[in-house]
């Protein structure tokens, strides 16, 4: 990746292994309101935004809660995971002291909350790392699209095409490449199912960070 000015990440299944965390969040709240998980909830909500998935739980599940007492919810659930036991990826704190070795800015792109995402990151020491933090909440349209990626590259007063992205799902790589940005995938299991298309989309797909240092 040659003249890359800027690195843009995804928090979920990107910097941190988390996914794991909201499987165990759907099955605790949906079972709470007397709900099983369907089978295609992940692949229905896995790109939206934090606020898109509460308005999505609301109306499939017929819930009286307003979206902002869902969103709480969810919140107060996953604070202690992400305040305690959500662990970064192998190599992204070797990666991310390169790149800032290298003058290369750094920026979050997540569709997270903020409460969560500053607990994880504080907890696992990369805080310090970021010049620019924006969440899809921040943007009219989800990760899908470009905008999210657009408004961390204004943040940083970098040019798209001089910035690469790092994420774990197609649909998201689909609205980095739509900003202009180049991509470089990352293994999770939680995609897996995906890796074939993963590997045609990106730029460069890794297991880990490692591979970069």
């Amino acid at each position: 990746m040659q003249n890359i000015k800027a690195a843009i990440f995804d928090l979920d299944g990107t910097l941190v292994d988390s996914m794991w965390v909201w499987e165990q969040i759907d099955i605790d709240y949906l079972s709470a309101i007397g709900h099983k998980v369907p089978n295609n909830l992940k692949d229905e909500i896995t790109h939206l935004s934090f606020n898109e998935t509460a308005l999505y739980f609301k109306n499939r599940f017929k819930l009286e809660n307003s979206v902002e007492e869902i969103i709480n919810s969810w919140n107060t659930m996953a604070l202690d995971y992400y305040s305690n036991k959500i662990k970064l990826k192998k190599g992204v704190s070797e990666y991310l002291n390169k790149l800032k070795d290298n003058n290369i800015k750094i920026a979050l792109a997540t569709s997270n909350s903020t409460p969560l995402l500053e607990a994880t990151l504080r907890n696992n020491g990369i805080y310090h790392y970021f010049d620019a933090i924006t969440t899809t909440d921040e943007v009219k349209r989800n990760k899908a699209y470009p905008d999210v990626y657009l408004l961390s590259a204004n943040k940083l007063n970098i040019s798209p095409k001089d910035c690469v992205v790092f994420e774990d799902i197609v649909q998201a790589i689909n609205g980095a490449k739509l900003a202009g940005m180049k991509v470089i995938a990352v293994y999770d299991k939680s995609s897996e199912n995906q890796k074939e298309e993963l590997m045609k989309l990106s730029d460069k797909y890794i297991n880990d960070y490692t591979e970069l240092i």
